[in-house]
């Protein structure tokens, strides 16, 4: 009997009939109690015999486990191909139906522990990675702080060659900046509107009356009108005495007719309007009344020899400078004390 059962357990249909069904079989009521000790002697029997052929079976390629459950030990490439057998050996076993829950295998509880070792390991392989990132960036601030003590040295190398020149430009800048801010707080603040409104006035009937005369009086000599505008202006403010005014004037209206070989209303032309812009009013007057009778005489002049004057069409006006800044200055003045005006309405309102 055992070596049926080997050979039985060993075949490929993983079945095992024994030739009694003890599980299931019952005695009869009627029998005496004398004929029921044999019967449960043999069914011991049987089962220790049982027991053996199996543990023996088991060195075949099965096992049985505590409560007389079994597991295949079959070795497949796929896990779902060794569930489908263990499917069809509980299909074919004879084994009763209620005990059929007993040969299913307990799932595995999970195992946490791996985790904390990974969990270790990537715990010491961050640190290290902080400590080699704080590492470079020691070394980058390290190279940073060499290449700026070495931009350091060259410049107090290039500063003790060439270090005043560059020491007087840069004050040279430093005033400009100032005096121009200066300049424009000064318009800002205490540009008088109505004497500009009348150097305005005066300086464009200078103008009118020569171009009116000879045209392009003014267009032609615009450098020489700006510069006496600025000697004009410097005299107001003080920088440059009255003789040196006039000396200078002098100097443009010798330069303008020796050298350029101009007329002399055209020479007469930035003399007479700068005196007219900034002279007291009886000099105003004179310079006024002076180079309106001179443009007269150059006109009765040209008439009298019989020169025709050709009509010529100006292509081109160029504005003066002088008059042009002036009204800047008008028109910024005006912008500022409107702004500062709505700003204190705001403010009481």
């Amino acid at each position: 009997m055992s070596t049926a059962a080997i050979f039985s357990l060993s075949s490929p249909n993983l079945s095992y009939k024994p030739t009694l069904a003890f599980a299931s079989r019952t005695l009869p009521s009627d029998q005496n109690h004398s004929k029921t000790l044999p019967v449960l002697t043999s069914y011991s029997n049987r089962l220790q015999l049982l027991k053996r052929n199996l543990s023996s079976a088991s060195n075949l390629g099965f096992g049985f486990g505590r409560n007389l459950g079994f597991c295949v030990r079959a070795e497949k490439n796929g896990e779902g191909e060794v569930l489908d057998e263990v499917e069809e050996a509980r299909k074919t076993s004879t084994m009763p139906d209620r005990f059929r829950y007993l040969t299913k295998e307990a799932p595995d509880p999970p195992v946490r522990w791996p985790w904390f070792v990974a969990l270790s390991f990537l715990t010491y392989a961050w640190r290290a990675v902080l400590w080699e990132l704080s590492n470079w960036k020691k070394l980058g601030f390290a190279i940073l702080g060499f290449v700026g003590y070495l931009l350091k040295f060259a410049l107090a190398v290039i500063y003790h060659f060439i270090g005043d020149p560059i020491t007087y430009l840069i004050m040279t800048v430093e005033t400009a900046l100032y005096s121009i801010r200066a300049f424009y707080s000064t318009i800002v603040a205490y540009a008088p509107v109505p004497e500009l409104t009348a150097v305005i006035m005066l300086s464009s009937i200078v103008l009118a009356i020569g171009e009116a005369t000879v045209p392009h009086a003014a267009s032609s000599q615009s450098l020489l009108i700006t510069l006496s505008g600025l000697i004009g202006y410097a005299t107001v403010r003080g920088l440059i005495i009255e003789p040196f005014f006039f000396t200078l004037l002098v100097g443009i209206f010798a330069f303008s007719r020796l050298v350029k070989k101009r007329d002399y209303v055209s020479s007469a032309l930035p003399v007479a309007a700068a005196l007219a812009a900034v002279g007291e009013p009886w000099v105003r007057v004179l310079a006024i009344g002076s180079y309106l009778a001179l443009a007269i005489w150059h006109h009765w002049k040209k008439l009298s020899i019989g020169k025709q004057e050709v009509e010529d069409v100006a292509t081109k006006r160029n504005l003066p400078l002088p008059l042009l800044g002036i009204a800047l200055a008008i028109g910024v003045r005006l912008a500022a004390k409107w702004a500062g005006h709505r700003h204190l309405t705001w403010m009481i309102v």
